[in-house]
């Protein structure tokens, strides 16, 4: 690209228009080695297409096909004629002093490249104009830039649009549409004298144009891009090297390193390499960045995202790219899908950083961003782009965009949160990991309780393709208890999301039996479709292999197993869930799901492939249902090789599906028994991909249903990294009927609070209970119980609480939980009417000591277990003098009014 530095002050005079310089001390926020925040700041708007930007000392140069440029939304000041050209402040986004206008008397007049000269002196403006400013030009113009006027003694003529430039000190390179330049021939490139224009000897002919010319550091050789397959009657397709004074071809390249349907549209350089953008059109193009060694000009990688990649910019060992780059699976990253318009990587590497920001296509050709450059003012780096977009991270924002080195203020999106227990004495608590789009790796806070200070920490990264599951397991829990949970998510500066929803769990005391057998077979994905928050699907193993939702599963209904788990309804027409981390499968490999369905179109169940949610184009390693209800498990070897069972399952009732691959062959096993297998399909399709649950292509497969997607529920998916035995399997099939945990929260049907220094006052109504020893406070709470369920015993009790929002709302003081023997009433009930209080201790509550904080206490298992099917009363007392404030069952938040949480476990 262009890199100039310097500017005289008479150009540099900023016009306000409500624009205030960014100048903030460097962040050290960004993801590592990115020099930009994502946050875009206010910058002037052109009214068309930016095609080129050049800078030096503070100001950015923008040129393009406009005719106006305005204060951007929300900005003061009115729209202005500009013709094709305007200079801005790098440092406030506002037009300068410098206005050129460059016209033509016929056609539709553009400017397509900048350059400013080493002495930073002058500007060279290319395209197709035929005036400057009224001054007769021939698509390529000298400015000088102290006074914004063209330069008289400069007469180069380009009878067609120039659309790249490059400057040395005495020379200047063009590359285009032209076939002579001042009457001498030379093909879509050129050379001029940088002083008058006279044309060079430098002869480097090509069949197609010119679209980008860079001069190597050391000033010998030219570095040429574009469309053409010759050069100099060589042949060498849309790159080539040649001398920088004849034009000889100095380092050709042949068929096949850049695609016949592809061509070079920008090259940038630094101190050891080039880099190339590259656009294509139709099947099998190249639409990425090429990096090459300057000493040998031999390739160092190639990065094969589609979609087209317009400009490049090398800044401190990084590469930003302008492109629309929709599919990055060639190298490992997100599949086809959403467009991102800005990538940035190490100049060593194609892996991409942590920097996202976006535009949308825009106008035009639909391209979005289409130039790139860096500018510096008052310590502060700025990366701007021009091109054809609309919008900028979502806001309107049309033709030019920045970014600072400062100033990062966005805070990474809410974390989505679940937790579950399966066991005695652990809490998961999962999240599906946040987007910040210049920090990819974020700090998280799990928050227990409401309490004020965190739990736990947890660093953990994510991309806007890949946001895997993160988790912290609290083992500080009591069986028996609920507990709440929330996650904040913060960036290396302190810009942190809001709170994430409360998830709460009960944990049990007695392991559940079906997740237990499913876990303890070591599964790499486990997912339970419990989860009651769109779009996240939390994994129960210990892989933190998520999901994501695509369509909208009805969620909520009874699931498969017994016991208290939820299960996924799907549409059968674009209901899916996709794995959120690309992931590779071994020689060995299980596939595990519960379904119920009456569908007569199929469908698949799970499977693997190389997409998200659009169809894959590699797939397989599947379990589909055909139209008339038989099971198929297939794997793609030599062959589209499969099994299936001779019974139809689409009954309308659970069923239990199993598939294992491995060296020994495949199996397919339904409702716990082995129903079809072959020895002879061993191996499967190798590639990187997703695990999918509810449809994919089944294009090419035997039976294949008429539909693709599932018609029905799914419940309880595993993939494993082993084949299961069948004895395990027929050992997960009967653990779904066994009974776990059967966990009741019984909210209070009545509850109030005495108080001693107002004897005669009731206080049922009220949203608060307060408990003191002196001058003395008791509350009183009635519970209705339930009969125990069949074939359990109630084997724990707990007594949940929450301190109202009041600043004194804790307590230091213990409090004592004591049967209720007295009558009482909600409404009539006062100090001195007060019931009279059995002798024994349930259990002894240690309040928290904050406000809006929950705690709990484990009760007296006998004696509720005494009381079930009746009316239990309990009294909440205390000799101390700290007054303990808590939500009342009156509260307007529910979740935070007191409860017995009673669980019966099987006898």
């Amino acid at each position: 690209m262009r890199r100039t530095r310097g500017l005289s002050a008479a150009l540099a005079t900023v016009l306000a228009a409500g624009l205030t310089a960014v100048v903030a001390p460097q962040a050290a926020a960004i993801s590592e080695s990115v020099a930009f925040t994502a946050d875009d700041l206010p910058t002037w708007q052109t009214n068309g297409i930016v095609w080129a930007l050049a800078q030096a000392d503070g100001v950015v140069f923008a040129g393009g096909t406009f005719s106006a440029v305005r204060p951007p939304e929300g900005g003061t000041g009115s729209e202005r004629e500009a013709l094709n050209f305007v200079a801005l402040d790098a440092a406030t986004g506002a037009p300068t002093d410098c206005d050129l206008s460059f016209t033509v008397s016929s056609g539709t007049a553009t400017v397509r490249a900048l350059a400013v000269s080493p002495d930073e002196e002058t500007l060279y403006v290319g395209g197709y104009f035929g005036a400057v400013n009224g001054t007769a030009v021939s698509s390529v113009a000298a400015i000088d830039i102290d006074t914004c006027t063209p330069r008289s003694g400069f007469h180069a003529a380009f009878p067609a649009t120039v659309r790249a430039l490059a400057v040395t000190e005495d020379t200047v390179y063009a590359g285009g549409d032209f076939t002579s330049v001042s009457g001498q021939p030379r093909e879509r490139f050129a050379a001029v004298d940088a002083g008058n224009g006279a044309v060079r000897p430098f002869t480097a002919n090509v069949d197609e144009p010119g679209r980008a010319i860079e001069i190597t550091p050391d000033g010998r050789h030219a570095l040429l891009g574009g469309d053409f397959f010759t050069v100099n009657g060589q042949n060498s397709h849309a790159l080539a090297v040649v001398d920088a004074a004849s034009g000889a071809v100095k380092r050709a390249y042949g068929s096949g390193f850049i695609p016949t349907a592809s061509v070079v549209k920008d090259i940038d350089t630094d101190g050891t390499g080039f880099y190339t953008g590259n656009e294509g059109t139709g099947g099998g193009v190249f639409d990425g960045r090429i990096a090459l060694d300057l000493g040998t000009f031999d390739q160092r990688w190639r990065d094969t995202c589609l979609g087209a990649t317009q400009a490049v910019e090398s800044h401190q060992d990084v590469l930003y790219s302008a492109s629309h780059a929709h599919d990055c699976s060639g190298v490992g990253e997100f599949p086809d899908g959403r467009r991102q318009h800005f990538l940035a990587q190490p100049t060593t590497s194609t892996a991409k950083l942590g920097w996202f920001p976006d535009t949308n296509d825009g106008l035009g050709e639909s391209i979005g961003p289409r130039a790139l450059t860096v500018s510096s003012k008052d310590g502060v780096r700025y990366l701007w782009s021009g091109g054809e977009f609309t919008t900028v991270n979502g806001a309107p924002a049309q033709g030019l965009t920045r970014f600072a080195s400062t100033g990062d203020v966005g805070a990474p999106t809410v974390p989505v949160i679940g937790a579950d227990a399966v066991a005695p004495g652990k809490v998961k608590v999962r999240w599906r990991t946040s987007l910040d789009n210049d920090d990819s790796r974020l700090v998280y806070r799990i928050y227990r309780n409401g309490s004020g200070t965190p739990l736990a920490t947890v660093d953990a990264d994510s991309v806007y393709w890949e946001r895997p599951q993160a988790s912290f397991t609290d083992t500080t829990v009591t069986p028996g208890s609920t507990y709440t949970y929330r996650v904040t998510a913060s960036d290396p500066v302190g810009n942190t999301s809001a709170l994430s929803a409360t998830t709460s769990v009960t944990v049990p005391r007695t392991a559940e039996p079906y997740a237990a057998a499913v876990l303890a077979d070591g599964p790499d994905l486990y997912w339970r479709h419990d989860e009651r928050t769109t779009p996240y699907v939390g994994d129960s193993s210990a892989g933190d292999h998520s999901g994501v939702m695509s369509g909208g599963p009805a969620l909520g209904e009874a699931g498969a197993t017994a016991g208290n788990g939820t299960s996924y309804g799907f549409d059968g027409t674009d209901d899916r869930l996709h794995g959120d981390r690309r992931t590779t499968v071994g020689s060995a490999y299980s596939l595990e799901t519960w379904f119920r369905t009456t569908t007569t179109r199929g469908g698949k169940l799970v499977g693997f492939g190389n997409n998200t949610t659009r169809n894959s184009g590699s797939y397989d390693k599947h379990i589909y249902m055909a139209n008339d209800g038989r099971l198929f498990f297939g794997a793609r070897g030599s062959s589209t090789n499969t099994v299936s069972s001779p019974a139809r399952y689409n009954d309308g009732k659970w069923h239990h599906v199993v598939g294992t691959q491995g060296p020994g062959g495949m199996t397919l096993y339904v409702d716990g028994a082995r129903v079809a297998g072959s020895s002879l399909y061993t191996t499967h399709q190798n590639y990187a991909g997703y695990w999918r649950v509810g449809g994919d292509n089944l294009s090419g497969w035997p039976s294949r249903p008429s539909s693709d997607n599932f018609a029905g529920r799914l419940d309880e998916t595993a993939v494993y990294p082993t084949v299961l035995p069948a004895a395990r399997v027929a050992a997960h099939h009967q653990a779904a009927t066994r009974q776990g945990d059967t966990i009741t929260s019984v909210q209070a049907s009545e509850d109030t609070y005495v108080n001693e220094g107002s004897k005669s006052t009731a206080y049922g109504s009220a949203t608060s209970l307060a408990v003191r020893g002196s001058s003395g406070y008791e509350a009183y709470l009635r519970f209705e119980l339930p009969q125990a369920p069949a074939g359990t015993v109630l084997t724990g009790a707990a007594l949940e609480v929450r301190t109202d929002s009041s600043a004194s709302a804790g307590s230091a003081d213990t409090v004592p939980v004591r049967p209720v023997t007295g009558d009482w009433t909600e409404e009539g009930t006062t100090w001195n009417t007060r019931p009279a209080l059995g002798p024994a201790t349930l259990g002894t509550l240690t309040p928290p000591a904050a406000p809006s904080s929950a705690a709990a206490v484990e009760l007296d298992v006998a004696a509720l277990r005494a009381a079930l099917g009746g009316q239990y009363g309990v009294a909440l007392t205390s000799a101390g003098t700290d007054a303990l404030w808590l939500w009342s069952s009156e509260a307007p938040a529910a979740s935070g009014t007191p409860r017995l949480v009673l669980t019966f476990s099987p006898q």
